[in-house]
């Protein structure tokens, strides 16, 4: 199922505000660019709303043509994030790449461990039933910031660019930051992501100490700390928006 919602612009003209989808609306921002040449369609992190950039001038008419073509591709995109939810709803957790079944211990206290029983990866998590999803946020935190920690001093020292601070956060919108007096941040999310993807998120805000644009050499400095940086970017963009979606 596909439909279009619609309301009034300032020159009265209709556009879509909400796209549904298999039976869920999805609000929709419509931003004009004048520098645009094209029409972009991007489901925002976590898949709860979509954004359209248009070039100036485009009618309703030719924002519904593109919408109605693209819509198969809403529904292949938008499966990926359907997957996600509410994490007991799932019943497992992927941390660096790999799935964890989630099962209580029935224990009051006591970290998140992880384990493998009987040849499957597990994630031993203690505490009351309603309390299970932020103890493995906190797992997944100190997971993230023991391996960023590692990386980020890693390709600092091979660099020999100087951080001045490592800072985590449940972002929704990016996966890292880098400012430029050397502040490093990141989603702790990432320890969700296959070990080459940590690998280069590290890199990629590493590089920055160096870099402080997305241009030539900046990636060449990224592919220099990480050889598998064009997978990683990949990897994210793929993924990255069902990891955003799981709510703990």
């Amino acid at each position: 199922m596909f439909g279009l919602a619609r309301t009034l612009s300032r020159s009265a003209a209709p556009r879509p505000d909400s796209v549904t989808v298999n039976g869920r609306a999805l609000p929709l921002t419509i931003r004009e660019n004048a520098r645009a040449t094209r029409m972009t369609l991007r489901i925002e992190p976590g898949g709860q709303a979509l954004k359209l950039t248009i070039p100036r001038g485009i009618p309703s008419r030719e924002i519904d043509a593109f919408l109605t073509r693209h819509h198969g591709w809403l529904m292949t995109r938008l499966a990926r994030v359907n997957d996600a939810g509410p994490l007991l709803d799932i019943g497992k957790v992927s941390i660096r790449g790999v799935e964890h079944r989630i099962e209580l211990t029935g224990k009051l206290r006591g970290l998140a461990e992880e384990r493998d029983i009987d040849g499957v990866p597990t994630l031993m998590v203690s505490g009351l039933p309603e309390h299970a999803g932020r103890r493995v946020a906190d797992h997944l935190k100190r997971t993230a910031r023991q391996e960023l920690e590692r990386l980020v001093q890693k390709h600092a020292a091979t660099l020999g660019k100087p951080y001045r601070s490592i800072s985590y956060k449940d972002t929704k919108s990016r996966w890292g930051s880098c400012t430029s007096e050397g502040n490093l941040s990141f989603s702790w999310r990432i320890a969700m992501a296959p070990d080459f993807v940590i690998d280069y998120l590290a890199a990629h805000e590493v590089a920055h100490l160096k870099e402080m644009n997305h241009g030539p050499q900046f990636w060449a400095t990224c592919r220099m700390l990480c050889p598998r940086t064009d997978e990683g970017k990949r990897w994210l963009k793929q993924n990255g928006s069902r990891l955003f979606a799981i709510t703990f």
